[in-house]
């Protein structure tokens, strides 16, 4: 078998593995929000607990994409094609983040710890560390 054949099965099989990573993802989480032993339905808990196996799932699909195209003869098309999909699963990725997390993958989380004080000014006190122990 030529080298072309493995990585082409190789994208295959890790194409495979990320549609079942979505699928067991989906159907752990039903099943642990239908069997919850306090009957409390934390529909909430129930969608972050799909959205990261959505998540992982559709990191693997995009390396899987990646690997195919690597095995097929490559091509503006090929590539063009690639980046379609890739933008495609990025936007999805992103917006199950917000979903998720509330906020853009890029935004950074707020710092859980202000300044005593000033709730106005910045995690330092908006000055230098030299200034600080200087008695400036």
């Amino acid at each position: 078998m030529a080298a072309g054949h493995w990585i082409r099965f190789i994208g295959n099989c890790i194409e495979i593995f990320g549609v079942s990573i979505i699928v067991v993802g989906i159907v752990w989480s039903t099943y642990h929000y239908l069997h919850r032993q306090r009957y409390v339905w934390d529909y909430d808990g129930y969608k972050i607990h799909i959205g990261r196996s959505l998540l992982l799932g559709l990191e693997v699909l995009v390396a899987a994409d990646i690997v195919k195209t690597i095995a097929i003869e490559l091509t503006f098309t090929s590539l063009g094609l690639l980046a379609g999909l890739v933008l495609v699963r990025t936007f999805l990725s992103w917006t199950l983040v917000l979903e998720i997390e509330g906020r853009w993958p890029w935004q950074r989380q707020l710092a859980s710890v202000a300044v005593a004080g000033d709730p106005g000014t910045p995690a330092g006190g908006g000055e230098s560390r030299d200034a600080r122990h200087s008695g400036r």
